[in-house]
């Protein structure tokens, strides 16, 4: 069998909502290997094995089987079983780690016809934006629109090498349909201006590594101020989390996962007292930034 490896995506970093994302070194595995008859599909799983669809209704399945169409060629017959690390519904990038492996796998089945762009745009089919397909797919901090035809457009940029990232894992899920709910349907050109602006120096803070510029850089008034009373305990941990050394803290995603960034490492541990006050079991763990997205790493 080979083996695929897909990480874990942090997206939206404060103001780049729907056009920014990174890698972690969390990791999702697909082992899989084909089988002589036609559309055959034999799927298995360990870890969180009964929230795992295990039919050809699977979005990993139905993603690999969407390479073949866009090709127009038969469905090969595959053999695939699952490890899943990346948490579900979470904001770390769970549903699109399921849409990359499943083109990944297809295409390396098919003997790796489809180039990056080709593979996103089959995966942009189940996803609308590809904030966290591309880093998924491309590894280190990707920024990533649509064309007016609706195609991918990206870039990729290496993570700094003293970006460190802390997150926060709640016990409760969020379902992105509900954190996008509260969003307002317009933004006020001052609003715009200021994402604007934040997004900029972030991109500047990335590419330079000047990571001081991050406690500006990562604000933003477009999601975070109506989906942080989605995510208990979050607007009280703030101030407590940036006097431990982070420079700023946004919401992972569409939550509830709280993403902090800091110049090196620092011991946010701590802040699990603060939201146990609030009810809240959390898992506090460090994650760093991959320049290496999904690869087949055995077979």
């Amino acid at each position: 069998m080979k083996r695929m490896r897909i990480p874990a995506t942090t997206a939206n970093m404060g103001p780049g909502f729907d056009c920014i994302g990174m890698a972690f070194d969390l990791y999702n595995y697909i082992s899989y290997e084909t089988v002589a008859e036609e559309g055959y599909c034999e799927l298995s799983s360990d870890g969180d094995a009964g929230k795992i669809d295990l039919s050809k209704d699977n979005l990993i399945y139905r993603a690999y089987c969407a390479v073949f169409a866009a090709l127009q060629k038969p469905v090969a017959g595959i053999r695939m079983h699952f490890e899943n690390n990346v948490p579900y519904s979470r904001g770390l990038g769970s549903s699109s780690a399921a849409l990359i492996g499943g083109v990944k796998v297809a295409n390396d089945v098919l003997g790796n016809p489809l180039d990056h762009r080709a593979l996103l745009n089959i995966a942009l089919q189940f996803e609308g934006h590809p904030d966290n397909i591309a880093p998924a797919l491309l590894g280190g901090v990707v920024i990533s629109g649509l064309e007016k035809d609706g195609t991918v457009f990206y870039r990729k940029i290496t993570p700094p090498a003293n970006l460190h990232c802390t997150v926060i894992i709640p016990d409760y899920p969020l379902a992105t349909q509900k954190a996008r709910e509260v969003l307002p349907k317009q933004l006020s050109m001052q609003d715009a201006v200021f994402n604007i602006g934040r997004m900029a120096l972030l991109v500047d803070a990335l590419h330079t590594g000047d990571l001081q510029q991050l406690a500006l850089a990562m604000e933003d008034r477009l999601h975070q101020p109506y989906r942080m009373p989605l995510i208990i305990g979050m607007e009280e941990l703030i101030p407590t989390a940036k006097a431990l050394g982070a420079l700023n803290v946004t919401i992972s995603g569409a939550g509830p996962t709280i993403l902090l960034v800091s110049d090196g490492e620092k011991d946010f541990s701590s802040l699990n007292e603060l939201l146990a006050k609030k009810g809240v079991t959390a898992k506090i763990t460090a994650l760093h930034p991959v320049n290496e997205g999904a690869v087949v790493i055995e077979g």
